[in-house]
């Protein structure tokens, strides 16, 4: 995957979600009689600039693309002329200016309910919630659980696909609450999650479980080849079988990966059936960091038979109008579960290493573009969501700091003072640039460490 793809997929994802954001703000105050000035995708010096509408809204697109902005009518900004004072933001009613200023997230948790009534209604391909064999002394283990049992509910809610197990059991493993998991087979099994404490949520959360995904066996035949890996450089190709790691026998694509992992930077000599010839073809895995962990990669894949995948394979779909209660549900569910995690941050019970800063974001939307439509439009689901939460936070400078200075006016009757909001000002801007650092720096620990 190239930057240049990286870089495009991430300003189509930024655009999209800031339009959306920005234009939930603009047509509140059109709707409210306040007069906009402009609308801007980004910040800084004017890349392109058009002037519009009865009031000549400039709408321009800024050299910096992290953001945008509605600019309004406002005496405390600059003049305004008798003729308009009645249009200016701060002349608007105190409910007026709590309906603009909400409308820019409330925007962005409906376009995530718009994308996932979207996918919902077409259908979402996903793996069966079918667990594979729990490590021995895992709290899957001890609760009894063994490789083919389907989870179908957890404490109560239905779990359609192995994602939706994953994220239930995550927010258990966060919160550290026992839950109860319905199977296919009608048994029910209490699982004492493992509290998820520093570790950063990016490895896999449910293997400290013992929940592992079944894996059915799969032949020892490679099916890609990554460009520029160690597969690549030791010649190997699309349809080589497996015969031999070193002296070991290769039954499965599974023991093939095992034998790999377990000898990072390590030359072996490995024995294929190439066009009905064998062969022998020396490698030497890369050594790759992995939850600190040191393993071994070639950058090969398997080639897998359909018909071995089909019986694991679900597809998630809704008619139209649960679709559409299921968009809501979980637009809700994710709002409320990063807050939850938002929450922990702050009282140190999550490691901050989770936070993800543009870097991230920007690797996510060139991967999941690559992956299709269906994974494209699910990531920004995502993010608008996180957008959306986090424009709410009672911050200074971000909306949620300006509904909390209008919803202290409406308890006191009186307007926040400008003294108050230079002070708010300057502490939000100090907060957010902290954030940003932050998520800065751990983009670029994630970048080194690959």
């Amino acid at each position: 995957m190239s930057v240049l793809h990286t870089v495009i997929w991430f300003l189509v994802a930024i655009g999209v979600l800031v339009v959306v954001h920005e234009f939930g703000h603009y047509l509140a105050a059109r709707l409210a009689g306040v007069k906009v000035l402009r609308f801007s995708v980004g910040f800084g010096k004017p890349l392109f600039v058009r002037r519009l509408g009865p009031d000549r809204t400039e709408w321009v697109v800024a050299a910096l693309p992290l953001g945008g902005y509605v600019k309004m009518l406002d005496e405390r900004e600059g003049d305004v002329s008798p003729s308009e004072v009645h249009r200016a933001f701060n002349r608007a009613t105190v409910w007026r200016r709590i309906g603009i200023v909400a409308a820019g997230p409330a925007a962005n948790f409906l376009l995530a309910i718009l994308f996932y009534w979207v996918l919902l209604m077409h259908g979402l391909p996903a793996l069966k919630p079918i667990v594979g064999e729990p490590p021995a002394g895992t709290p899957a283990a001890q609760a009894g659980l063994v490789a083919g049992d389907e989870i179908v509910r957890v404490d109560g809610e239905t779990i359609p696909s192995f994602t939706e197990l994953r994220l239930a059991l995550l927010r258990a493993s966060v919160a550290g609450d026992p839950v109860m998991l319905g199977l296919a087979d009608g048994r029910t099994v209490g699982l004492t999650p493992v509290p998820v404490r520093d570790e950063s949520l990016e490895q896999d959360t449910l293997r400290p479980l013992g929940i592992v995904r079944f894996d059915p066996p799969i032949d020892p035949v490679i099916g890609s080849v990554l460009p520029d890996s160690a597969a690549a450089r030791a010649g190997f190709r699309a349809g080589d079988r497996l015969l031999r790691a070193d002296e070991a026998a290769i039954g499965t694509w599974q023991d093939w990966v095992k034998r790999i992992r377990d000898n990072p930077a390590q030359p072996m000599r490995i024995t294929i059936v190439r066009d009905g010839q064998a062969q022998v073809v020396d490698v030497t895995p890369a050594a790759v960091d992995e939850n600190g962990t040191r393993v071994g990669k070639i950058g090969a894949g398997p080639h897998i038979d359909e018909s071995v995948l089909a019986p694991l394979m679900t597809e998630v779909r809704y008619g139209p109008l649960e679709a559409l209660w299921q968009g809501a549900v979980r637009t809700w569910d994710m709002s409320v579960f990063t807050l939850e995690m938002m929450g922990r941050m702050v009282l140190g019970q999550v490691s901050w290493k989770n936070l993800s800063g543009p870097l991230t974001i920007a690797d996510y939307a060139g991967q999941s573009a690559t992956l299709g439509w269906i994974s494209f439009v699910g990531f920004l689901a995502l993010v608008s969501v996180s957008l959306g939460v986090l424009n709410l936070l009672p911050v200074p400078l971000l909306d949620g700091g300006h509904l909390m200075y209008y919803v202290a006016e409406v308890l006191t009757g009186r307007p926040v003072s400008e003294r108050v909001m230079e002070i708010g000002a300057r502490v939000g801007m100090t907060l957010l640039l902290l954030l940003m650092s932050f998520a800065l720096f751990n983009d670029l620990q994630r970048l080194i460490s690959g």
